[in-house]
């Protein structure tokens, strides 16, 4: 395993290929013991040929882009794959540009058995940066703010966490008295941690990528809402609220903005209060 910490992906942020790819929303996703061709298939991608380099793959998905209606909000993308050696032998790096929305969690369940699956995102605009670790068919580790980790095993992956210098207690809090550091870098430190392979600007610029189609994913169906709020200090909210819940309250809402008005008056108008106090 390698010591690489969030100082060897320094170069992120000057980076001409990465830099866009955070602008825009990408996710990068490894999968061990998998080829590019078996991944794009477990993904439904339509096959669309190789492409060299990032080049080809952002050339792929712009044209794509170019051909579907505009008129609409169009999931669909095209995902580049291809193989690179890493700990315990070859994995399969897949990128899209895909604003940040990640291969379908039963797709990643599914392809992480017998072996293991790491992924990170940015969604663009106002970012949402998160990490995934899948083992064996389930998920691990996730965060967007690594002192609020949820999965099986949430706190697993603490000293790694701690060891790529990102600021948490040994206890998995966050740690005002160290630190700070590039976030994302950190957590591509952490996902070579956990492959073994080490991504560059040459790397995933040289490769030739296996090309998919990947299609839009039907809506999932909601039952909750949460709100995981983090602040600058560290000061954590957690709330969920249930679709019942979120029913209940609406239709309270709707009932009394749809009330009849009543006005009440509790003294007597003041004209006829002046009268009798008069006599008049």
């Amino acid at each position: 395993m390698t010591l690489v910490t969030a100082h060897d992906y320094a170069w992120i942020r000057t980076s001409p290929l990465f830099r866009p790819m955070m602008e825009s929303g990408y996710t990068l996703t490894l999968i061990s013991g998998r080829t590019p061709r078996e991944v794009l298939r477990a993904m439904e991608a339509e096959p669309r040929g190789t492409g060299e380099g990032t080049a080809g793959l952002i050339e792929a998905d712009d044209t794509h882009r170019a051909e579907v209606d505009h008129a609409y909000w169009d999931e669909s993308y095209v995902a580049g794959a291809f193989s690179t050696p890493g700990e315990n032998g070859d994995w399969t790096l897949v990128l899209g540009f895909d604003g940040g929305l990640g291969i379908a969690a039963p797709c990643v369940e599914m392809l992480s058995k017998g072996g293991r699956v790491v992924a990170h995102s940015t969604n663009g605009g106002k970012p949402i940066h998160l990490f995934h670790w899948f083992e064996d068919g389930e998920l691990r580790t996730t965060f967007e703010v690594p002192s609020s980790r949820d999965g099986s095993t949430p706190d697993e992956l603490v000293p790694l966490l701690r060891e790529v210098r990102l600021p948490l207690t040994s206890e998995g809090e966050h740690d005002e008295s160290t630190p700070d550091v590039d976030r994302k870098a950190a957590v591509l430190a952490l996902a070579e941690r956990l492959t073994g392979v080490r991504v560059t600007e040459a790397l995933l610029q040289d490769a030739t990528y296996e090309l998919g189609l990947v299609p839009e994913q039907p809506a999932e169906e909601w039952t909750s809402v949460v709100v995981d709020i983090t602040d600058a200090h560290g000061e954590h909210l957690h709330k969920e609220w249930s679709y019942e819940e979120i029913v209940t309250a609406s239709d309270r809402v709707r009932a009394e903005a749809n009330a009849p008005v009543v006005i009440t008056y509790n003294d007597a108008p003041a004209r006829d209060r002046s009268e009798h106090e008069t006599g008049e």
